[in-house]
């Protein structure tokens, strides 16, 4: 195939359908849930431009995804929480792991601006992303990098070439992306963000085995191992909050705190009306280098 040829091909690459149903979530949220809302993304649901009757989908059924749609939205804000934090520290990158439809960018810009941003993911799902944010008119900034990678390969040098500066501090974040890979593969994730400059931090999801999940919420999570091995995206690694911390001493970093799924309901949704709470089935590692 001609160079032409190939990137034709890429652009015309659809988006991975687990980061369209997450930006739904996130927008579903906004238009179900009762205000004051965790995070107000409706940006992601513009750029999947998924249709009219989007909200007929059976995934976006809102009394049976209550409780993922509110882990979804408790672990994006959660991240952008701690980028906050650490920017007001002095902290001038943040890195985006399998960055899918994150709209942190369009949001947040005023917080953006202080940063680097780097937005990692897979070259034909990032260049559909490019295109529907030109589509819609979105400014692509300078301290936006989008870098496409194959997670298979060096996609570390390929960060590192776009700018990331391994002696400055960083935040990377990595939510949604545990199950996808080997245990190897996260280790070396996670050796890689603890070697960054001290005062670096590494946010994680991880989930939990589904016979340690809350008994009301294994069928829901049974249904989606088989759908991604279905969809040909199996989940790989499956981690107890024990588990995840030991591995990520293991890895080097000088401190690790597990956030669970009661901590997040505390944070984001106490005293709110509608009974939504996070699910157990995702929680929360951070690492700090």
């Amino acid at each position: 195939m001609s160079r032409r040829g190939r990137e034709q091909a890429v652009a015309e690459v659809e988006p991975d359908h687990t980061a369209v149903r997450v930006a739904l979530w996130r927008a579903l949220h906004v238009q179900a849930d009762p205000a004051p809302h965790v995070i107000e993304d409706e940006v992601g649901l513009r750029l999947a431009d998924p249709g009219e009757e989007w909200r007929e989908r059976p995934d976006m059924d809102v009394e049976a995804t209550r409780r993922i749609r509110a882990s979804i939205v408790a672990r994006a804000r959660f991240v952008e929480d701690v980028v906050e934090e650490q920017a007001g520290r002095g902290v001038e990158q943040y890195v985006i792991l399998g960055a899918g439809l994150d709209t942190f960018a369009q949001r947040r810009p005023e917080l953006g601006v202080r940063l680097t941003v780097f937005e990692v993911e897979q070259p034909g799902t990032q260049a559909w992303k490019r295109r529907r944010l030109t589509e819609l008119g979105y400014d692509l900034p300078d301290w936006l990098r989008f870098v496409p990678v194959d997670f298979e390969g060096d996609w570390w040098g390929q960060l590192v070439a776009a700018g990331l500066d391994p002696g400055r501090p960083a935040v990377v974040a990595a939510t949604g992306v545990t199950m996808y890979l080997t245990l190897d593969a996260i280790t070396t994730m996670f050796r890689r963000v603890a070697g960054l400059a001290p005062g670096s931090t590494l946010v994680t999801t991880f989930l939990r085995p589904v016979d340690d999940v809350e008994p009301e919420q294994r069928a829901q999570l049974e249904v989606a191992v088989r759908g991604a091995r279905a969809a040909g995206t199996p989940f790989l690694s499956f981690f107890t909050p024990e588990q995840m911390l030991a591995l990520g001493r293991a890895c080097g970093f000088r401190d690790v705190r597990h956030v669970a799924a009661a901590e997040l309901a505390e944070r984001y949704f106490g005293g709110r009306e509608g009974g939504a709470a996070p699910s157990r089935g995702e929680e929360v590692m951070v690492g700090s280098a």
